[in-house]
């Protein structure tokens, strides 16, 4: 999946850091301060933001939206500060720790709903290009691409985990009522704390 320039995930990424700079310092900030950095990313996709601690790419939070619930240019701003201060995971992120952070932001396709069947999905599914939303009545999970990548998982495993994400048992993904959806990514994220930003490439 490619659908922005480097500039574009340039402005994505800087205006997370920003959204959350500002969001700790201030939670009644002006957010228009940061949108007028990425008013013309009008494009309507799913995104993710994720937060590391440099180097150990220890997680401190990740939170997004699977579907598109208006421009990348704003829902950056909310994905960011949910991700810095509402994963249940953590506590919030505090000014003390900014410094030791990087930012990713992933942006997302529509997620395709895949047939059914065991052997169907497996073979539907590409670790590396795509990521996993699982759904079962009020159980939902959703892992990146990049996850799977990083963990070394294979087809089966990154299925699994998907489960283990939802709250389900790890078996549950071959259920013929359980919708599985794969959705492909555009991901860029800071080198360093604050540093250069690049696209990642997981293929």
């Amino acid at each position: 999946m490619k659908v922005l320039s480097l500039e574009d995930g340039n402005k994505l990424v800087a205006a997370a850091r920003s959204a959350v700079e500002l969001f700790i310092r201030n939670p009644h900030f002006n957010r228009s301060m940061v949108e007028q950095h990425t008013r013309d990313l009008k494009h309507k996709y799913g995104l993710f933001v994720t937060i590391e601690y440099y180097p150990t790419k220890t997680l401190r939070g990740c939170i997004g939206f699977p579907r598109a619930v208006g421009a990348i240019g704003n829902t950056v701003v909310d994905a960011a500060i949910a991700a810095a201060t509402e994963d249940p995971r953590f506590v919030p992120v505090s000014h003390h720790e900014f410094n030791e952070l990087t930012f990713e932001v992933s942006v997302l396709s529509e997620p395709v709903l895949l047939s059914k069947g065991e052997r169907a999905r497996l073979a539907a599914i590409k670790v590396g290009r795509d990521g996993l939303i699982i759904e079962y009545g009020l159980y939902s999970g959703l892992l990146l691409p990049i996850v799977a990548v990083e963990e070394k998982w294979d087809k089966k495993r990154f299925l699994e985990e998907t489960c283990v994400k939802a709250g389900l048992p790890r078996d549950y993904w071959k259920q013929q009522n359980v919708n599985l959806y794969r959705f492909e990514t555009q991901v860029f994220r800071e080198e360093t704390p604050n540093g250069r930003i690049i696209e990642v490439k997981l293929e």
